[in-house]
């Protein structure tokens, strides 16, 4: 029996609603930003990559909350998201004036690193359109209630943009609880993001109060400690397998604070070099802990998005299968295949996220 009770897919238009912030992307490819004369145009966000991995991926019927200013690059992540085939028809579309004084779309510079030089970004998200959406903005009961969603997924980065974008999180989530759509939540904490509003407490006053509403809580041991609070010992940016027991004692503590909590989970990562990762993950679910099949020496081509893509992947998995064991396959699997690709989108089908996830090589398909 699954862990979550999944409304059926006739009973809704939509599989999987994401809200959050699109930036446009711009990747100097194997150089650096600071030398740079030409860039590559991609559309990303944490919650919409997950939006877009299980439409593009898994085709499943999705769509996207978010806002823009109406302009020329506003109509040019349009048409990047309706090239991903998310719907855009809840997207908020707010008058330009001109010079972005007053609204503006969000730009992320992104390296992808290589060898001992890690991956930068450099997100100029000021004044956004999206970081200015506020409570009363969207009809979500007509989106929850009428229309209906079998999943909606948020996070921490659209929570963090401002005070009012914090609002919206909040007054989404309870109105998906109350028509019994399933919500997650990927606390994706950016210190960025915080520092200037108030850091650790100001991320924790946030996020906790959002959890209450969140059935499926995704996060890495920085995430928990920053944004929950919940400390544990012997877990860095660099966690193996070593360190796993005391990672899930943190998840059993979370567990306890927030009963809501139905699945946790979370990809475990050490670092040997920008394009070497040991790589797998672990999903809670009624009690048990599931872990995926483990990716030792993995290359990566563009770590943005990998977690974005296991979030997606471990959605699927649930909608299809109902299976916590299989769902966090299909998310270790999916978040692999998409680090082997640039951008923060996921290139990988259905078929070769299987193939991967029974085991599959990377022999010539001919």
């Amino acid at each position: 029996m699954s862990a979550l009770q999944i409304k059926s897919a006739d009973s809704c238009k939509y599989d999987l609603v994401s809200l959050g912030e699109i930036m446009l992307r711009l990747d100097p490819g194997e150089g650096r930003v600071r030398n740079s004369r030409q860039f590559a145009a991609w559309e990303g966000g944490g919650e919409y990559n997950v939006a877009r991995g299980l439409r593009r991926c898994f085709g499943l019927n999705t769509g996207v909350v978010t806002a823009f200013a109406d302009n020329d690059i506003g109509r040019l992540l349009e048409d990047f998201i309706l090239q991903g085939g998310v719907d855009t028809s809840w997207i908020q579309w707010v008058p330009y004036d001109g010079i972005g004084r007053t609204v503006r779309n969000g730009l992320n510079f992104t390296e992808r690193g290589f060898g001992i030089r890690g991956a930068v970004g450099t997100p100029d998200r000021g004044l956004t359109a999206a970081s200015q959406m506020k409570a009363g903005d969207i009809d979500w009961e007509e989106l929850f209630g009428k229309q209906g969603v079998r999943w909606f997924h948020t996070g921490g980065i659209f929570a963090a943009l401002s005070e009012s974008s914090a609002g919206v999180v909040e007054e989404a989530v309870k109105i998906a609880q109350k028509h019994g759509t399933v919500v997650s939540y990927d606390l994706n904490y950016r210190p960025s993001l915080w520092k200037a509003i108030g850091g650790h407490a100001k991320a924790q006053e946030v996020n906790r109060n959002i959890a209450k509403y969140v059935d499926v809580m995704i996060g890495n041991e920085e995430d928990f400690t920053a944004c929950l609070g919940f400390e544990v010992e012997g877990v860095d940016e660099n966690i193996s397998t070593i360190e796993i027991d005391s990672f899930k004692n943190m998840i059993e503590r979370a567990v306890k604070d927030f009963p809501n909590f139905k699945v946790t989970a979370t990809t475990l990562r050490a670092v040997q070099t920008a394009t070497i990762n040991d790589w797998s993950a672990i999903c809670w679910a009624d009690g048990d802990f599931h872990e995926s099949r483990k990716y030792p020496d993995l290359e990566i081509l563009d770590r943005v998005g990998g977690g974005d893509s296991f979030a997606s992947g471990l959605i699927y998995g649930f909608l299809a299968t109902g299976d916590a064991a299989k769902a966090v396959d299909y998310g270790a699997a999916h978040g692999a295949l998409a680090m082997t690709t640039p951008g923060d989108t996921s290139m990988a089908t259905t078929q070769e996220v299987e193939k991967v996830m029974g085991g599959g090589g990377a022999r010539v398909v001919r």
